[in-house]
């Protein structure tokens, strides 16, 4: 039987939320684009069998001579781009890259960022055209976003939660909006994930991002719709059935997704309905994570 991972292939675009190539290997041939951002960045640096990448990084920042800030933070870009350019091989689309979120209230900080992002995607081996940048969807990051996309820097617009902001990242042009899901905290924190028995109809997010869909339809807006932030698998079923264009995935929500089967007769109705009850036992969040 299909798993579930092999259904909503068929139904989405899906995208890997992840820096360790062998999840994206493990899954060759499924992801479109490779998301990612300073946690993501920190979470793959500090394994061991990273080492060589964070050496790299730092080596060549230290090269330049710069004083300590300034190679701190050419270390952290260089990183990002190495770990990037792992992932590269086993994704068709492109990767995502986030500016500083320190900047995100300057907006030709962040333009400049962006900017220097870029180049050293460029300069290894990855091109313009396959580099998204993420930039926080405040008013002056909003700015920058148009400028960006005016001279050929394609944008997603992140730490987004409302309709305003997504439609303020559409008039912009940005390629993509990711509205979060969940808050930041529910990877970090156990306690503050809550689950719901409708989560398609209940979760707080999901009307908002109801709202983004429809209005983007609406309007035939170009940007396109990339959920974030996501938990459980069950809460991918509900995304799904909210029809964005893109949803993006950690290696343990695709865990989730690839271990369980499901019935041929069932697909549609899981589609349809975001119901995720009747395929099997109940699916659990990551560890540390427990309902209110």
């Amino acid at each position: 039987m299909p798993s579930l991972l092999d259904t909503l292939r068929d139904q989405i675009t899906l995208d890997v939320d992840s820096m360790d190539p062998e999840v994206a290997a493990k899954y060759e041939h499924t992801f479109t684009d490779m998301t990612s951002n300073q946690a993501i960045v920190y979470s793959e640096a500090i394994r061991p069998e990273r080492a060589n990448a964070l050496k790299a990084a730092c080596e060549q920042a230290k090269a330049t001579g710069l004083d300590i800030d300034h190679q701190l933070s050419d270390a952290l870009d260089l990183l990002t781009v190495l770990l990037a350019k792992d992932v590269f091989p086993h994704i068709s689309g492109r990767v995502h890259a986030q500016t500083s979120p320190a900047h995100a209230y300057n907006t030709e900080h962040t333009i400049a960022h962006a900017k220097r992002l870029v180049t050293l995607f460029e300069a290894h081996g990855i091109p313009k055209s396959r580099v998204s940048i993420k930039i926080p969807a405040t008013p002056e990051s909003i700015v920058a976003c148009h400028y960006l996309e005016k001279i050929g820097i394609r944008t997603l617009a992140t730490c987004l939660f409302g309709l305003p902001q997504a439609l303020a990242a559409s008039q912009a042009g940005c390629l993509y909006v990711a509205p979060y899901f969940n808050e930041l905290a529910v990877h970090f924190e156990p306690g503050v994930w809550k689950a719901y028995s409708d989560t398609a109809n209940e979760h707080p997010m999901s009307s908002v991002i109801r709202s983004i869909v429809q209005a983007f339809k609406a309007i035939q807006s170009s940007t396109l719709v990339m959920p974030a932030s996501i938990v459980t698998a069950k809460e991918v079923i509900a995304l799904v059935s909210l029809r964005p264009d893109h949803i993006t995935l950690s290696g343990a929500v695709l865990e989730q997704l690839a271990s369980e089967s499901v019935e041929s007769d069932q697909k549609t109705e899981i589609i349809d309905t975001g119901n995720a009850d009747d395929i099997g036992e109940q699916f659990l969040p990551f560890p540390g994570c427990e309902n209110k």
